[in-house]
């Protein structure tokens, strides 16, 4: 099989759903939404919101970027998920961002959208307003602000009321290093049983978890995400069917060949360039945050540009480390 960077989006997009649903598992992820079936395996960069330098969304520059992503063989994309900053937006400014990425994109590409609340009710009415906005599943993280009460019991009555009142498939998201709650397996396998539940973002890096979800809800239709591309091999090994990967936002053609050397079995080859992400990943996410995915966006020839407050700009020191993480492993 010819390298990733040769293959067209449409193309390796279908020899994708092949490979993940043979060598994944046999079902292959699908569940119905109104009649539709998703299939959730690939790839998928979580977009950045781009801001001007008076704070506003720019809506330019994000049609700008998408026009630059949308060449790599991405399965499609998460808007308004933690890197696209949605705590710090309007929730009108969340559903135009969602809009603004379903009109610049095509069909095919998959777009789920982040609609997580605090509250059940306010997560009901973002997802309907999602959906009428063009997102074909919703990405809901866990409530947290009142942590300490959100048991299994708590976190299973908040989304099968969701997932009841949803008209697209919902796709859990556990971020432990945001909420300081990770959903537990126990939660997950109960939610897994929901048929308009089609799988879990699990962020936390744990592989072990991973792998014990994919056991545990292995008679469902229900797939696994690794939240981030430092774990992508592990992931696929212990049965995940893609990632969420802040990474991609910068280095798509290399997550995605990850992806496919893991899929066509070349383990040594995808343990080679894993080895050569894990320092750029980790710098994009757990060191440096959305602005060193931001500053390093701006080196990649897209557009990354400022947070909006209180997120700050890098000082020069970290500035400098960030880019070490990248020179030192081949990547400027």
């Amino acid at each position: 099989m010819p390298p990733v960077e040769m293959l067209g989006p449409r193309v390796w997009s279908s020899v994708r759903q092949g490979l993940s649903r043979g060598l994944c598992r046999n079902k292959g992820a699908w569940a119905s939404g109104e009649g539709r079936k998703v299939d959730i395996a690939g790839i998928y960069p979580p977009v950045t919101t781009p801001f001007t330098a008076t704070a506003e969304v720019d809506y330019e520059k994000l049609e700008e970027n998408l026009h630059k992503l949308s060449t790599f063989p991405f399965r499609g994309f998460v808007v308004q998920g933690s890197n696209g900053e949605f705590p710090l937006l309007t929730s009108s400014e969340r559903l135009e961002v969602v809009s603004r990425v379903r009109q610049a994109t095509s069909k095919d590409k998959l777009l789920l959208a982040g609609s997580g609340c605090e509250s059940t009710q306010a997560t009901v009415e973002m997802t309907l307003s999602m959906a009428q906005v063009g997102a074909d599943a919703a990405l809901v993280v866990t409530p947290c602000y009142y942590r300490g009460r959100m048991s299994s019991a708590a976190l299973i009555h908040h989304y099968t009321k969701v997932a009841d009142l949803s008209p697209i498939p919902v796709v859990l998201y556990s971020v432990p290093a945001n909420t300081g709650l990770d959903l537990p397996v126990d939660a997950v396998v109960t939610l897994s049983q929901h048929p308009n539940i089609v799988g879990i973002k699990d962020s936390g890096g744990d592989v072990t978890r991973i792998g014990l979800i994919v056991h545990k809800t292995r008679r469902q239709d229900f797939h696994v995400l690794a939240g981030s591309a430092g774990f992508l091999l592990a992931g696929y090994a212990v049965g995940a069917v893609g990632g969420i990967c802040a990474l991609a936002n910068v280095l798509g053609a290399q997550v995605c060949q990850l992806e496919r050397l893991c899929l066509t079995g070349q383990w040594e080859d995808a343990q080679k360039l894993q080895h050569r992400l894990i320092e750029p990943n980790t710098a994009v996410t757990r060191r440096f945050g959305i602005p060193g995915l931001k500053k390093t966006m701006d080196w990649f020839g897209y557009y990354g540009g400022p947070c909006r407050a209180p997120l700050q700009e890098l000082s020069p020191a970290e500035e400098e480390a960030l880019r070490m993480d990248f020179t030192s492993n081949g990547w400027l």
